[in-house]
């Protein structure tokens, strides 16, 4: 048996303390609105979407900075061109002040548009350091990847953390969304015996309409048994409702031990609903 430090309570509050939350290029409007409901200096992703290019991911870092929050942009190893442009992006991140972080993902072509197979190419390559890359998110996957065997992906995280530790820089994971907090902390707990160390942010769906939900879920290979939508708070047969993440992030936190789980902190995927998330992250937290 290992002893609680916090109750589910209080563990509530350690996981949603410093939560981060993710937006396209094109919801810089809706975070404009939603910004008095944040608190100042959270961490917000912006995505490397295929069908927005560099100067609308570029406006909405600034836009993030300019509003009091710290910008987090996507690099897509597999989606860069060449290595000029890799560096053009980043040149022009730190001109704007917002390299301080970025998420480095894989991709979704098969077949890398440049020199980039992965992420863990683009931390290998020595350029986010040499333009003011101070920490870098890496992807996990608690319920493994739709094409991506399990051994496989252990090995890249494994690498990925050792790399960015090699070169000095601090890094964190960010889950895949689920419904079942169950499986994400035996993968937290798994990582941690593996020797990975660094803070995990847990994926977490914001309040969204069931049907978007649950689209989401069967394009990214997440688990959306009858069980498992009923434990969340889903319904399967009233697509037209909405649903949010209060039952899951309250079994997250009966589960969630410090001593063995670590640093541990929420991740919201807004969905295009970047206000409602926002306003249910400020009610849940106040309440």
């Amino acid at each position: 048996m290992h002893s609680r430090t916090a109750s589910p309570g209080g563990a509530v509050g350690l996981l949603l303390e410093d939560f981060s939350l993710e937006m396209t290029g094109k919801d810089v409007p809706a975070l404009e609105e939603a910004g008095r409901l944040l608190p100042g200096g959270t961490r917000v992703n912006v995505t490397f979407l295929g069908n927005e290019g560099p100067a609308t991911r570029l406006t909405a870092a600034r836009a993030v900075k300019a509003l009091g929050f710290e910008p987090v942009p996507h690099v897509s190893a597999r989606r860069m061109p060449s290595r000029a442009a890799f560096e053009d992006f980043l040149s022009r991140l730190r001109e704007d002040g917002t390299s301080g972080q970025v998420f480095a993902v894989g991709g979704d072509p098969a077949v890398p548009e440049g020199p980039y197979e992965d992420a863990l190419a683009l931390i290998r390559s020595g350029l986010l350091e040499q333009y003011g890359v101070r920490e870098v998110g890496v992807c996990g996957y608690p319920e493994g990847h739709p094409v991506i065997t399990g051994p496989r992906l252990w090995s890249a995280l494994e690498q990925k953390t050792a790399a960015l530790a090699e070169r000095g820089i601090p890094g964190h994971i960010i889950t895949q969304f689920g419904f079942d907090p169950d499986p994400v902390l035996g993968w937290i707990e798994e990582a941690r015996e593996r020797g990975i160390h660094v803070p995990v942010r847990v994926g977490v769906p914001g309040p969204a309409g069931v049907r978007r939900l649950l689209g989401y879920a069967a394009r990214f290979g997440v688990a959306t048994s009858a069980g498992i939508a009923r434990k969340y708070g889903l319904s399967l047969t009233h697509l037209m409702g909405t649903a949010g993440p209060d039952r899951f992030v309250h079994a997250l936190a009966e589960g969630y031990d410090p001593q063995r789980h670590g640093d541990v902190k929420l991740h919201f995927y807004t969905f295009g609903g970047l206000r409602a998330t926002a306003e249910w992250a400020a009610g849940f937290g106040a309440a």
